[in-house]
């Protein structure tokens, strides 16, 4: 293949659209009838409010900034449940910890100041920092629907008696009874259970900049300065949901 002739179709131009055709397509339809299903059951909705204090630096001196575009992220969430003890207590709505863990990411556009500030102009380029702050809590939580409990992995082990004779030594009429070293013999389960898992639904952000060593460029108008470092404090508000799947009955009409 010539080195040109991979742009012998050029994707950017307009091409003719027509217009396309459809009918009823033949679908199977589950019977009637009692089912069960496996779907994700919502377990509950929490809103979580979280503080945080950051120290920024930034690589420019920044004369001010322009606009501060946040996105929380969620990395970790992770509900704790004890273990099911038997079929009577499979299920349970807590209270359960909840464990978040996640970071803001913020990106920062501002304005630098140039080398050739002078009098009462202040020339400067728009530049921006992306940084991560970072935070991790645990908060207690109700479900509103129960989790199922995961099964524990068990290990159980039995013997066979044996009469075996003792050997020189011994009356012919005396015999070891016990169970055999020599073997071993083991029962094991392992339950592969359904973890609970999160969904991300809406966040709110509450911020407060604050820069700790402003200075003038010393001709330039009073009302003209720069800093490099802020304190940041936040406080950041989420909504997420608790699922888990779960085998639901369902009847099918």
């Amino acid at each position: 293949m010539r080195k040109n002739d991979r742009h012998c179709v050029n994707l950017n131009e307009s091409a003719s659209i027509e217009q396309c055709t459809n009918s009823s397509a033949d679908t199977p339809i589950t019977p009637s009838g009692e089912r069960i299903v496996r779907i994700p059951v919502e377990l509950g909705a929490y809103n979580v409010t979280t503080n945080l204090v950051a120290n920024i630096s930034f690589p420019h001196p920044v004369l001010e900034i322009k606009d501060i575009k946040k996105r929380v992220i969620i990395t970790q969430c992770r509900l704790l449940t004890r273990t099911s003890t038997g079929d009577d207590d499979q299920f349970s709505a807590g209270p359960f910890p909840l464990f978040l863990k996640g970071y803001v990411r913020k990106n920062i556009q501002y304005a630098t100041p140039c080398h050739d500030t002078e009098g009462e102009c202040v020339s400067s380029e728009i530049k921006s920092l992306t940084v991560k702050v970072p935070f991790e809590c645990m908060t207690t939580i109700e479900l509103d629907s129960p989790a199922q409990l995961p099964l524990r992995n068990r290990r159980d082990e039995y013997d066979f008696f044996r009469a075996q004779d003792l050997g020189k030594g011994y009356p012919e009429k005396d015999q070891y009874l016990s169970s055999d070293l020599s073997q071993f013999h083991q029962e094991s389960f392992q339950g592969y259970n359904q973890l609970p898992f999160c969904e991300l639904v809406s966040s709110q952000i509450l911020e407060w900049d604050e820069a700790t060593d402003r200075g003038s460029f010393g001709d330039s108008p009073v009302d003209e300065a720069y800093f490099r470092h802020i304190v940041e404090k936040m406080q950041v508000r989420f909504t997420i949901k608790v699922l888990q799947n779960q085998q639901v009955r369902v009847d099918a009409l």
